[in-house]
This record gives structure tokens, C-alpha cells and sequence, in this order.
């Protein structure tokens, strides 16, 4: 059965494990991409990390961008949102469709 985490600051992901998901509070880059590829291997599906946690762990996201699987998707923080997790949403939109629908 496939799993579902978040990563992120503490008080941005602690309110998740609330829902079942699986929340690992992490914002050190190196340990965030070591724990990526970790959940990568251990059948977690989705995996959300915070738009903070994920500027320091760019390539690590890019890797698993062409997979099946985990979907890595990018969340607003406890302290905003910076639109990354747009754009990347606005880019995914376009690779499947052939054009961001989301704009028009």
C-alpha cells in the first residue's frame, strides 16, 4: 500500500499527521534530499514538502520529476507561500497537456 509524507519545517507538517499522513519535520537540505530518496524507496506515493525545504533540494526534485513515482508536490510553508509550488503546478499542467490551461 502506498504512503503519503510531508517534509518540512516543524510547525508548517505537524498538523498533517493529524490526516495519516507521515510527517518527518526537516529543513536541512542534505538530510531533506537523503530523506526523498529514502521515502522514494519505501513505497510513499506523494510526497509534500514545503516550498522552503524545497528551494535547498532542487535537483533532488528534478530527479523524481520523470518517475512514476513518488509525485512531489510543493506546499506553502507556515510562513507563505513564494509561488514555486505554482509554477511547478503551471509546468506539470503544460508537460501533460501541451499548453498551461491554468492561464488561460
Amino acid at each position: 500500500m502506498y504512503k503519503a509524507a510531508v517534509i518540512g519545517d516543524r510547525e508548517s507538517v505537524s498538523g498533517f499527521a493529524a490526516l495519516g499522513l507521515s510527517v518527518f519535520p526537516e529543513s536541512e537540505p542534505e538530510k531533506v534530499s537523503r530523506l526523498i530518496s529514502r521515502l522514494a524507496q519505501n513505497d510513499f506515493a506523494v510526497i509534500f514538502i514545503t516550498e522552503a525545504a524545497a528551494a535547498g533540494v532542487y535537483d533532488t526534485i528534478v530527479r523524481y520529476r520523470n518517475t512514476k513515482l513518488p509525485a512531489i508536490i510543493l506546499i506553502p510553508g507556515i510562513t507563505g507561500n513564494t509561488g514555486e509550488g505554482m509554477r511547478n503546478l503551471h509546468e506539470s499542467v503544460e508537460k501533460a497537456v501541451g499548453s498551461d490551461i491554468l492561464n488561460h
